[in-house]
């Protein structure tokens, strides 16, 4: 069984900063990509950005320059830094992991609950 959650959501002020984690766990034999997500309410699901096993990263415009994610592969974590929050910024952060299990070669995308991030103006 394999398990990821995500933690690290909350209210913070307009201009703070929140770090999300993400965690993998259980029959884990690789991890390949691993991606954030946000969901405000009325709008559909969006890519924040990925990270690769080796390291390299990818944005959506609407956070280039303020988000940062790393991930440690021996903890199987990814992290998802966030400065200068703005209320636009206010969803559900989701943690996507395309996963091998232990004695299988496939990949499946594996999914966080979400946590909430919340920024007042």
């Amino acid at each position: 069984q394999v398990q990821v959650v995500e933690s690290g959501g909350g209210l913070v002020q307009a201009g703070g900063s929140l770090r999300l984690s993400c965690a993998a766990s259980g029959s884990i034999s690789s991890i390949n990509a691993m991606d954030w997500y946000r969901q405000a309410p009325g709008k559909q699901r969006e890519l924040v950005g990925s990270i690769t096993r080796l390291g390299s990263t990818t944005y959506a415009d609407s956070v280039k320059g303020r988000f940062t994610i790393s991930r440690d592969n021996a903890k199987n974590t990814v992290y998802l830094q966030m400065n200068s929050l703005k209320p636009e910024d206010t969803a559900v952060y989701y943690c996507k992991a395309d996963i091998a299990r232990l004695g299988s070669r496939s990949y499946f995308n594996y999914w966080g609950q979400g946590t909430q991030v919340t920024v007042s103006s």
